[in-house]
């Protein structure tokens, strides 16, 4: 109807502005608060930066290309000037095809919202807007007025991927850390889910004790992560011979300030906290602090950081690695849960034992009696790279029975819960199914006889375990990954031993690691040379 085309085409003109500026709009603006190479739509980037480009990474930049109108920004080179210049224009592509898009005027169709789970409380009001056979999805928005802001965009909460940096009200969150040498740079951006740790030496002098920006544990908690502030968590006060006290939690803001010649409530170190959710959003961020007191003759001070992550309603489990295993930390062990494969997201669970806190692959620990039935319960972590062997001595009497006996054997050398899977990297997630290695179990019998029992009886009398990996990756740094564990019980047999008779068997656990990475070809270096010449700009902006 004449009616409806009307209002369509008074939608239309007054639908908002484009929400794309392609001459802010930059792709290959990979690093923050600097210039990439040949990065040409960096605003980062001066004049002079532009004059040692070699070309355009990126000559045109567009918003969506099925817009049947839209801006373009063209970016090149000028190398006949001197220096080279960068020309920028700004021009109007129109789209060849029929089926374009007029105007994006649906500003709820260029981001994806979660949609409102249902409650007790809103139930009714979704049962009314949701529950006809037809409901309108036009949005009230569509002729509202561009100076009203919408009450929902207050609390928006922000959604991260792994490595993004996390926004602030301002900027990013820093994370101090030296870049060319010792001194600390503030331009650090930490990323989601990148955990780190950093040492760097900041200049300090005493007399403006409070005007040092860095030194204050407001500079590290006066911003917030969007809607998330940043809450002190604890506060330890150092004092010049090294001595720390844990401040109470009602007395935890203190900022620098000089007393008797001593610049006090320096920051030392300090440590985020972030707790997200499984959609990668950020719900609470908390720092901890180290505040320490320098005298007049200090001229720098090393001060420590670190961020760290934890998803909500989990307990943050030690890594071994990143991604491969480093050699002397333990092996990360698990075990297929009752139920596999629902629920899907608990897939390998850690051990969780008192004897095996943290999830990881233990054998037998030697004590100095060396007697295998007072040596139930304690048991060592098998650290990657290192051989190990453990044991001790059974003393068997006429008296024993067979089954018991075997059972309290099996359950010295393996331990109460044996692990079923081997995570493959130092850092493996329990919901990566394919980076754990499952357990392969050979049992092999000995010759030996004792003669012991009335019948034959066959005992385990050893646990060898064999970790085989592979360096894997670049040639120059090599990760290691587990590829292969094999777990070899050995029994021997026994017959009855004369009355009032005794007889000693050892009880032994061995760890052997065997690297199977591919050796070199015939004829060539295990560390290739490459004849290659880098570009001119490689290393820029450094010399």
């Amino acid at each position: 109807p004449p009616e409806t085309r009307a209002a369509t085409r008074a939608r239309t003109r007054s639908g908002p502005a484009p929400v794309t500026d392609v001459a802010k709009l930059c792709v290959c603006d990979l690093l923050v608060a600097q210039c990439d190479v040949n990065c040409c739509c960096d605003p980062d980037c001066s004049a002079a930066d532009f004059s040692l480009f070699t070309t355009c990474s990126v000559p045109l930049v567009t918003g969506d290309n099925r817009l049947c109108s839209q801006k373009a920004a063209i970016y090149s080179l000028d190398v006949e000037a001197n220096p080279p210049e960068r020309i920028f224009k700004l021009i109007d592509q129109v789209n060849p095809s029929v089926f374009c898009i007029h105007a994006t005027n649906y500003k709820q169709a260029l981001a994806f919202s979660s949609p409102e789970m249902p409650t007790s409380e809103n139930f009714d009001q979704l049962l009314e807007q949701f529950g006809s056979a037809t409901f309108s999805a036009e949005p009230d928005s569509w002729n509202m007025n561009k100076d009203a802001q919408n009450p929902s965009d207050a609390n928006e909460t922000y959604r991260y991927e792994y490595g993004v940096p996390i926004q602030t009200v301002d900027a990013f969150l820093r994370l101090p850390s030296p870049v060319v040498s010792s001194w600390c740079s503030d331009g650090n951006p930490a990323g989601f889910l990148v955990n780190q740790a950093t040492k760097c030496t900041r200049s300090v002098n005493v007399e403006e004790c409070g005007n040092i920006q860095a030194a204050s544990m407001l500079f590290y908690i006066n911003s917030s992560i969007l809607a998330v502030n940043i809450t002190v968590q604890s506060v330890v006060v150092q004092s010049l011979n090294g001595m720390r006290t844990l401040l109470n939690g009602s007395d935890v803001l203190r900022l620098p300030m000089i007393l008797d010649e001593l610049c006090i409530n320096i920051v030392l170190g300090m440590s985020y906290h972030i707790t997200y959710t499984d959609t990668g959003e950020i719900i609470q961020a908390a720092a901890s602090f180290v505040l320490g007191e320098i005298n007049k003759e200090a001229l720098s001070i090393q001060q420590s950081f670190e961020i760290s992550f934890t998803q909500v309603n989990t307990k943050p489990v030690p890594v071994s690695g990143n991604p491969g295993y480093v050699v002397g930390l333990p092996i990360r062990a698990g075990f297929r849960p009752q139920g596999y494969p629902f629920p899907v997201e608990i897939l390998f669970a850690a051990l969780v034992l008192n004897t095996n806190k943290y999830g990881q692959l233990t054998i037998l620990q030697s004590t100095s009696n060396q007697d295998c039935l007072a040596a139930q319960g304690p048991r060592t972590p098998i650290l990657f790279g290192y051989n190990m062997i453990s044991g001790c001595k059974l003393r068997i009497t006429a008296a024993m029975k067979c089954q018991p006996l075997t059972q309290t054997l099996l359950d010295l050398l393996k331990g109460q819960n044996f692990p079923e899977y081997v995570a493959s990297f130092g850092n493996s997630q329990a919901q990566d199914v394919l980076d754990w290695v499952p357990i392969t179990h050979l049992h092999t019998s000995e010759q030996r006889i004792y003669n012991t029992f009335q019948s034959s009886c066959q005992i385990p009398v050893s646990l060898e375990i064999e970790v085989k990996w592979t360096k894997y990756g670049s040639l120059v740094n090599p990760q290691a990954r587990i590829v292969n564990v094999t777990a070899t019980i050995t029994t021997t047999t026994l017959k009855q031993l004369p009355s009032g008779r005794e007889r000693t068997i050892p009880i032994t656990s061995s760890v052997v690691f065997t690297d199977i990475s591919s050796p070199a070809e015939p004829g060539y270096k295990a560390w290739p040379t490459i004849n290659a010449k880098l570009p001119f700009d490689f290393f820029f902006p450094f010399v």
